[in-house]
């Protein structure tokens, strides 16, 4: 267990613990369940796992001057230019366990950045708009972290309505046992109402 009173342990524990919720989220999926639109905007459970891995592997890469591996695993910027939702879906050649076991390498990659700097090293984020490029490590272990967590939120919304599956994490649910959902839907429903 990390030691949660270190600022640096806590933010790369809720770190990791987003990624590992991420990828429970697709546990038992098809691949065409893991692909499949889910909003009127295309936004499917694998998509929001492709797109956070290429988050995390600019963030913590060229923000501090690394370069992921093998960059050719990721999507490249120049893709942005033909489709801007190019990291928000799965291609025909990708799959779910491929693109799963690239997210955990880009998590070590990540890690690895994290474990060599201090929170105050100073990195420049190169998408970012000049005068606002200047960041730290701990601002981007913040930033990265809210924004996979955000999309940990889309993801569970869509993994419920897909068959149900609800939970905040895999060893904890945080949510009650034995409840009556339905019950719980209408009872909502009537509350809602009342003010139509």
């Amino acid at each position: 267990m990390a030691d949660l009173g270190d600022p640096k342990a806590a933010l790369h524990h809720y770190l990791q613990a987003t990624r590992d919720d991420l990828i429970w989220k697709l546990d038992g999926l098809s691949e065409r369940e893991a692909r499949l639109p889910r909003t009127a905007t295309g936004n499917n459970l694998l998509g929001v796992l492709k797109h956070c891995l290429n988050v995390e592997a600019g963030y913590f890469g060229p923000t501090f001057g690394r370069e992921f591996p093998i960059p050719e695993d990721l999507v490249p910027m120049q893709a942005f230019e033909e489709d801007p939702q190019a990291d928000w879906y799965a291609s025909e050649s990708e799959t779910k366990d491929g693109l799963i076991d690239l997210y955990r390498r880009v998590g070590v990659f990540a890690d690895q950045t994290i474990e060599q700097l201090p929170l105050d090293a100073p990195g420049q984020v190169p998408w970012w708009r000049p005068g606002k490029q200047d960041v730290t490590l701990h601002r981007i272990m913040i930033h990265v972290t809210c924004d996979l967590a955000r999309h940990a939120g889309h993801a569970d919304i869509m993994r419920e309505q897909h068959d149900g599956a609800i939970g905040w994490q895999r060893e904890n649910s945080n949510i009650p046992h034995d409840y009556d959902w339905p019950e719980y839907v209408t009872k909502l429903t009537k509350l809602a109402d009342r003010f139509g």
